[in-house]
């Protein structure tokens, strides 16, 4: 089932007679939970003509590194072979993205694509409406439930936009059907060979100061790290999340990011290995509440990736001890290094360089104390962006947008005034040591 609430033209009219249906994929990179890949394939059947599929590879994306590239080029590889599999061709283009579908499109009766929420997304689509002759649809499937349909504008908080989200939970909340049957396009330019992604990204000569971290992207690596969350450690998830020296965490993030695992995919699979309890009941909230204020966020906040977009109260807190003293100054160079005198912090840092990924537990810890290194909070906020885009394997993502503004009072509360934060929250790294043994963490990163 695809809710309407999904489908939006962004040119409205009835596809004409003959031709081909166009499936521009671009946030979805896979074949499962895929409802635009899923509405463009039943309109294929529905009009009689044949579907392809295309995506646009930029290597000029803002801020992208190989270590990103390689991992995209992973999904793109296993999606070319899951589409395969149903007959349907995908051609992987490179150069300007709405350039390169609008090429593809010549001779289309119909253009479907998925939905993004950050700005260059949205302003990819705008841009191609504006060009093409035939109808052109947007068919959202990177939220569990459309972020428009949960509100107008932009949410306060998590306890602000939860109830909202569970009131629609069940109509949104359900398995995706899948029919077999569409016609693949019979004579498609495959584009760039996507088989070896390493390879590849070598040939693309993007920036490779940020070597590929640890973990394999892709559709077949997704599911299985799902069906090891949820099968051995989705029971003990609400505790075990919170050790960075336990392997504790569903380490999703990056899959979710680049949509080579559907969100609803996992939340079900979540709930049906799962008998309720804290644990999934801290899944649901992490993978769909959190992740769709994100969302939320980005869609109605145009200064989302700004200082400037931080809340008022946040930013006059912050600039009323702008001028206190500060420990200790560091430059970009150095924390990028992780060359300060805080082991605990470097050893987050060192996580997040080695492996495109920093666990949650020290996320908060390490942009806090970025903030008390840095000169100024707007320089804070500028290297703490900086840094999480630059080696994060889910970097330049609203999740991500989000948890650095976090870090400078974003979705929070005023609490205690204290010299360089005022009433922004504070974390000591006594605060680490309750929570768990930062020694061995230290050790383990050094």
């Amino acid at each position: 089932m695809i809710q309407p609430e999904r489908v939006v033209a962004l040119r409205p009219g009835e596809p004409g007679r003959g031709g081909f249906v166009l499936l521009w994929v671009q946030s979805s990179v896979r074949t499962r939970d895929n409802h635009a890949l899923e509405y463009a394939a039943g309109e294929a059947r529905r009009l009689g003509v044949p579907l392809a599929a295309v995506f646009g590879l930029n290597p000029g994306y803002p801020e992208a590194n190989a270590r990103h590239f390689q991992y995209l080029l992973e999904g793109l590889r296993d999606l070319k072979v899951g589409l395969a599999a149903r007959g349907i061709p995908l051609a992987v283009r490179v150069g300007h993205t709405p350039d390169e579908v609008l090429n593809a499109a010549q001779g289309a009766c119909l253009v479907v694509t998925d939905r993004g929420y950050l700005r260059v997304q949205r302003q990819w689509r705008a841009e191609l409406a504006g060009r093409l002759a035939v109808p052109f649809i947007q068919v959202e499937s990177d939220a569990v439930v459309p972020i428009r349909t949960v509100s107008d504008k932009q949410e306060f908080a998590a306890r602000t936009i939860r109830p909202k989200i569970h009131r629609l939970l069940d109509r949104f909340l359900v398995p995706l059907d899948v029919e077999d049957g569409a016609q693949g396009h019979p004579d498609w330019d495959p584009g760039l060979d996507v088989g070896d992604p390493a390879l590849t990204v070598r040939a693309l000569g993007v920036d490779n100061s940020v070597s590929p971290g640890e973990e394999e992207g892709g559709e077949v690596k997704g599911l299985q790290r799902l069906t090891h969350f949820v099968t051995r450690l989705l029971p003990r998830y609400d505790a075990g999340r919170r050790d960075p020296n336990v392997d504790g965490g569903s380490r999703l993030s990056g899959y979710l990011h680049y949509g080579h695992v559907s969100p609803l995919t996992a939340a079900l699979a979540a709930r049906q290995h799962s008998d309720g309890g804290p644990g999934l009941d801290a899944f649901l909230e992490e993978m769909i509440v959190r992740r769709e204020l994100s969302f939320n966020f980005c869609e109605f906040n145009p200064m989302y990736d700004s200082y400037d977009g931080l809340p008022t109260w946040s930013r006059e807190a912050l600039e009323q001890h702008a001028a206190d003293p500060r420990p200790v100054l560091y430059t970009r160079e150095q924390l990028d290094a992780a060359q300060t005198h805080d082991r605990a912090w470097n050893a987050a840092q060192t996580e997040m360089v080695r492996t495109g990924r920093m666990h949650n537990a020290l996320r908060m810890y390490w942009g806090k104390k970025i903030l008390e290194w840095s000169s100024t909070p707007r320089e804070a906020y500028d290297r703490a962006l900086w840094l999480n885009n630059r080696y994060e394997l889910d970097g330049r993502d609203a999740n991500s947008y989000v948890s650095v503004g976090w870090l400078f009072g974003l979705h929070d509360r005023p609490w205690a005034r204290r010299p360089i934060f005022g009433t922004v929250r504070y974390l000591a790294e006594s605060g680490l040591n309750r929570k768990f043994d930062t020694d061995a963490y230290v050790r383990r990163w050094s």
